[in-house]
Order: C-alpha cells, then sequence, then structure tokens
C-alpha cells in the first residue's frame, strides 16, 4: 500500500527541519559559501519556524540573511569556564585570557578598519589598543615583541578565518610569527556584525564587578509578571538541557525545580520533537542523549593515551566511595602507567607526567558533568556512575544475551 503524498512531504520537511536545528546546534555560525553551504541552505529554508521555535523556547533570536545564519545563542549558566575557544589545528588548545582580550581588541579593529586589512597593520592597532589604561591596570600588556605574543594573535586570527570573518588573500601567519611576511586578509563586514551574542551593546554596562556586567548582557527583560517569570524559566531550562550534558536538580532553584518538575514532559517533548535528542530522566537529574553523537564539542570515550587515561580514572573515581584528592589520582596514574604503558605515548609515561594526564582528565570530566572540584578534592557526580563496569557475567549458549558493558554518555 502506497503512502500518501501528504504523510511523504511531512516526513521530508520534519528531516530536514531537524537537521537544520542541529546545524545551528553544533555550529551557530553558517555561511553561504564554504564546507557547510548545505545547511546553510537547510536553514535558510526554514528560517521562519526555525526563527520562532528558539525564541519562544530558548530566547535565542535568528538572523538569516543572503551571506549568513547566525543564532544567537546564551548559555543556561553563563559563568561556567568548562567550555571555551579553542586554537584551530589539531591541538586544539583552550584560550587564555590574553587571547580573549585579543580577540575582543581585533574585532574592535576590524569594526573600523576598510575592506581589507593586513596581520601587520591589525597587530599595530592592537597594541595601540591595548595600551588603554584600563587594560594595563586590569594586568593586561601586548607589545609584540615575543614570539608567545605573535603566536597569541595568529591563534585569534586562525579562529576569525574559521569562522568566515576573515578570507586570506595572500601570506601566511606562520610566517608573520617568524618575522618572515605578512598577511592580506578581506574582511567580511556582514559576518563580522553578526558575531556579538549579547542582548545589550558592551558599551552600554555600566557595572563594575564581571558578574554584574555578564549579568546585565545576558539577562531578559524584568520580569515583572508571573508569565514573564515562567517564560524566563522555561528559556533557562531549556537552553541548558541542549547544551548542557546534564541538568542537576541540585543545581536549580526551587522556582526552577517546582517548573521542571511540572512542565517536564512538554519541555522534553519540544526538544526531542524539534532535534532528536532522547531525554534519559533519573532520580539525579536528566540528559539529553544524542543517539547520533555529533552534537558535543567534548567526547567520552576516546582514543588515543589521553582518552585513555581519563577512561580508566573515571572507572576509578566511579568505584570510589568519596572524594578524591588529585594525588590519589597521580599515583593512579602512574600504577596505569606499568599495566598499560605499552598503548600509551612515550611521553606519557615520562616521571612528572601523571600531573598533566590527570589534569586533562579531570577537565573534561568537569565540562561533562561528572565531577565536581573543590580545590585538591575531586568529588563524582551521579552521572558518572553510568561509566562504572560491573562483573563479567558467562551466560550459557541457550540463553544467551549481551553482557554488561560501559556506557557512553550523550555528551
Amino acid at each position: 500500500m502506497s503512502t500518501p503524498l501528504a504523510e511523504v512531504l511531512e516526513g521530508q520537511h520534519s528531516s530536514e527541519l531537524r537537521k537544520a536545528a542541529r546545524a545551528l546546534l553544533k555550529e551557530p555560525l553558517l555561511l553561504a559559501h564554504g564546507p557547510r553551504s548545505d545547511d546553510f541552505r537547510l536553514v535558510r529554508r526554514h528560517a521562519s519556524e526555525l526563527r520562532a521555535w528558539f525564541d519562544r523556547n530558548t530566547g535565542w533570536s535568528l538572523h538569516v540573511d543572503a551571506e549568513a545564519a547566525r543564532l544567537r545563542k546564551a548559555p543556561g549558566c553563563p559563568a561556567d569556564p568548562t567550555h571555551p575557544a579553542r586554537e584551530v589545528g589539531r591541538a586544539g588548545a583552550p584560550f587564555t585570557r590574553r587571547r580573549y582580550v585579543l580577540l575582543c581588541l581585533a574585532l574592535a579593529t576590524l569594526e573600523r578598519s576598510e575592506a581589507q586589512i593586513a596581520l601587520g597593520r591589525l597587530a599595530d592597532q592592537v597594541v595601540m589598543d591595548a595600551a588603554d589604561p584600563h587594560l594595563t591596570a586590569a594586568g593586561i600588556h601586548f607589545t609584540l615583541d615575543r614570539r608567545d605574543e605573535r603566536l597569541d594573535l595568529a591563534a585569534v586570527v586562525k579562529l576569525l578565518l574559521s569562522l568566515g570573518v576573515l578570507r586570506r588573500v595572500a601570506g601566511d601567519e606562520e610566517a608573520y610569527v617568524s618575522g618572515a611576511g605578512d598577511v592580506l586578509y578581506d574582511v567580511e563586514r556582514r559576518v563580522l556584525a553578526g558575531l556579538l551574542a549579547t542582548r545589550r551593546g558592551p558599551s552600554t554596562v555600566r557595572a563594575d564587578t564581571f558578574d554584574e556586567r555578564l549579568a546585565e548582557l545576558t539577562t531578559d527583560t524584568a520580569l515583572d509578571s508571573e508569565d514573564l517569570r515562567f517564560r524566563a524559566m522555561r528559556r533557562t531550562l531549556t537552553r541548558r538541557l541542549l547544551d548542557d550534558p546534564v541538568l542537576y536538580y541540585d543545581e536549580l532553584t526551587d522556582a526552577e525545580l517546582a517548573y521542571l518538575t511540572r512542565q517536564r514532559g512538554f519541555l522534553i517533548a519540544r526538544i526531542t520533537e524539534l532535534t532528536g535528542l532522547v531525554a534519559e530522566v533519573r532520580a539525579e537529574g536528566i540528559a539529553m542523549i544524542d543517539p547520533d553523537d555529533d552534537l558535543t564539542d567534548v567526547r567520552m570515550p576516546e582514543q588515543g593515551t589521553h582518552g585513555h587515561v581519563t577512561l580508566l580514572l573515571t572507572e576509578h573515581l566511579a568505584a570510589a566511595d568519596g572524594p578524591v584528592t588529585i594525588g590519589e589520582l597521580q599515583r593512579k596514574v602512574r600504577e596505569l602507567a606499568v599495566a598499560y604503558g605499552g598503548f600509551w605515548a612515550k611521553s606519557a609515561k615520562e616521571p612528572g607526567a601523571e600531573g598533566e594526564l590527570v589534569e586533562q582528565a579531570l577537565a573534561k570530566l568537569t565540562a561533562l558533568g561528572l565531577i565536581t572540584r573543590r580545590g585538591d578534592e575531586i568529588a563524582p557526580r551521579p552521572a558518572l556512575a553510568r561509566y562504572a563496569v560491573g562483573e563479567a557475567v558467562v551466560l550459557e549458549p541457550r540463553n544467551r544475551r549481551m553482557p554488561q558493558q560501559r556506557k557512553a554518555s550523550k555528551q
């Protein structure tokens, strides 16, 4: 029996809408020209529905024109430091405080620049702006005299290239870093204009402390009615379910928990319908699992030495009765090196390497919401139990079933 045409078209529409929504969640800035141009065309085709859904459920605005699509995301936890910008390339090193400052200064320079700019000219202007008394009083110094400073600027430029803000015309960043040449770029102004994702211009903020400034940049308008307060809670909870690996109930206010308890089915159904994420609801919280495993910036488990060490430490933490110190974890890594060192990189077996291995593992586990770090103590969070390994079970052939295996979280 043939399927009615209307059902076929509806199924195709739903599939395209889901693919477009997932593309925006994975890459909130999509360009008409580039490796993800197909995703851009899908987003543009369904822009009206996507704009309405994100505005109602998350408060994120979606701007789409002929050149770019920009979902202006704001995280559920604005002060969360565990998902930083990262250097473009294999290393993927997180941005330092200085690189973030350089990024802001570079964007300010590009806003005032012509249609093209050389890296040397950009650097000169950044050095001038970095001499601002407010920045120097905050301990920011940038002169381009040292190679590491030029490397920081090159990392910022490569990020802007990957975002489509700049387009390389001639030259090479590595030559600039070594002092052997310069680089010329086109400035894509329409992409540059779409980068800012705050609710108000940063120059209008008059708060003194970092937390106060962050609140003014991200907080909704005055919540002077019950409907507005409910809308704000719905948006915050949906953001966290979309963005955070795990939403723990003990991290919510009493009002947020009460709202989630009443509206959990509705919120989860709306997210699943649009994105395909599947809810795993436990006594301690909710994790939205991605069956396709591509809506993430941090994977667990993963291949390589660091991935193996992280997984082994995760199993160790999952079996612990309570908090564990960093020193204990470093000793555990030294023990693991004896048993598994033959599979690791040579540098991971050198004396003192356990410190870096533990720090990288803890950074990943914190980003995934699997542990809480308080000074020297590491406390497992409930979701870490998904990585616990049970005893092997040997079954008779007639009663065969899959043995218990290690589970991986959405993340």
